[in-house]
């Protein structure tokens, strides 16, 4: 099976909610829906107090390149429009929707039937992929329109499907592919169409059998679409790793997928491009896995967007000795500091860790053992940046190319002297990133 061949390392699986069947978690008496649910620039509020709106129908509009529209979760009437604080506890613009019924707004097809057919030219699936918010589901959340917005000279030989889900805990998009693969396929289809790529790849790795098997008996029908087992390695799912895996590609450094002929998309995108394509359907909810070690009601959910945390927590239980819970996988995931927040489209995961787990080891000096620089996925030297983004020598990180860290935490990971390796990092490239800006305005 194939890997990437640089770094990786493998961390527990602790897959423990893959048996678990989608469940629909219950309507919220209100619903608060962040206008800045995806990567660049937030939507602008569409309502205003006192408004009646229905599910589905558009809030917050997308003005910028880089955004994307914002669709009401919920039917019912616009309690108010102001500043709430998300996970990370940051105040951000939102509208708070008073749930009354679950009316959906004209021209959504809400049934399950599959539809099959797209009768939709290329310009059309964009555009409806564009109007129904659709984000990349697999963690950055960038609009997906943008993507199939390239110029007329650029070629895709290659659209890849991330469906590996290397992070450990998360199970979402395991059970996307079990309940939900042919819907996931057509979704696919319609993102050919929209790249015009002779062929798609679905990656996968090989420790979800049941769903390498399930998809390549699904994907009989669909000659284009091929499904590739990957060996079980983490991060397989970056994107330039995942690239490296399929086609053996290899993206240069301050380029994108499109340059080598590339597009990526997750598996859980391709299910929200079909509802979009095929049913109109804006993304109004979001699938998460619900889990942790010592959790015994572990659950995948089918959640509405703008639905308390606090409300999915108590409904599987909050174990006493819980220490920190995050939003995504441990690996990769952020801390949340704010329970009072509320689900957004990008929202894959809920992870209770135990205190044992969530507590930082004692940190030592650096022992010069490699073992960051054996793990790190991109070749890079975690020891050395990390001090230099830790004594702000900008410059220095920059030579050292702290800027294509992918920020996967695989040189942390096996740290023996408990470094904050990654936290340092973090820092150094959003400070490098900055200092880069402000020489290109000054040229």
């Amino acid at each position: 099976m194939r890997t990437f061949k640089i770094g990786g390392v493998h961390p527990e699986e602790n897959k423990f909610a893959r048996n678990m069947a989608y469940e629909t978690f219950p309507l919220p008496k209100q619903a608060v829906v962040f206008l800045n649910q995806h990567l660049g620039t937030p939507a602008k509020a569409m309502v205003t107090k006192g408004e009646h709106v229905k599910v589905g129908q558009l809030i917050g509009r997308g003005e910028a390149f880089i955004s994307a529209h914002v669709h009401a979760p919920v039917s019912g009437t616009v309690a108010k429009v102001e500043l709430i604080a998300d996970i990370s506890g940051y105040r951000k613009e939102a509208i708070v929707i008073d749930v009354e019924n679950d009316e959906w707004a004209d021209g959504i097809d809400t049934s399950s039937d599959l539809i099959s057919d797209i009768r939709l030219t290329r310009n059309e699936i964009v555009e409806r992929i564009k109007a129904c918010g659709i984000v990349g589901l697999g963690g950055a959340c960038f609009p997906t329109h943008v993507k199939y917005m390239f110029p007329t000279d650029k070629k895709v030989d290659y659209l890849l499907i991330n469906a590996a889900e290397c992070e450990p805990y998360i199970t979402t998009d395991n059970r996307m592919m079990l309940e939900k693969a042919e819907a996931c396929l057509t979704g696919i289809e319609a993102l050919l169409i929209a790249s015009g790529a002779p062929q798609a790849i679905i990656g996968i790795e090989h420790n979800k059998p049941d769903a390498v098997t399930h998809l390549m008996h699904a994907a009989k029908n669909h000659p284009k679409i091929k499904i590739m087992p990957l060996r079980t390695k983490y991060p397989q799912g970056a994107e330039k790793q995942l690239i490296k895996s399929l086609v053996d590609r290899i993206v240069p450094n301050g380029k994108l997928p499109l340059d080598v002929g590339v597009i990526v998309n997750n598996i859980a995108t391709t299910h929200a491009v079909y509802e979009a394509v095929q049913k109109n359907k804006p993304l109004v909810e979001t699938y998460m896995t619900v889990t942790g070690k010592q959790l015994q009601n572990r659950k995948n959910y089918r959640v509405r967007i703008g639905t308390s945390i606090m409300e999915i927590l108590n409904s599987v239980g909050i174990p006493e000795n819980t220490g920190k819970i995050i939003s995504g996988g441990p690996m990769m995931g952020k801390a949340i500091a704010n329970l009072d927040a509320y689900a957004v489209k990008g929202m894959s995961s809920l992870l209770l860790m135990d205190e044992s787990e969530s507590v930082r080891g004692e940190i030592h000096n650096c022992l010069r053992c490699g073992k960051c620089v054996t793990a790190c996925p991109m070749g890079l030297e975690p020891n050395m940046l990390q001090p230099l983004a830790e004594r702000k020598r900008y410059e220095d990180c920059e030579r050292y190319g702290i800027m294509n860290c992918i920020e996967c935490g695989s040189c942390a990971y096996g740290c023996p002297s408990n470094r904050s390796l990654l936290d340092y990092i973090r820092v150094g490239k959003v400070q490098t990133g900055a200092l880069i800006r402000s020489r290109q305005a000054q040229q």
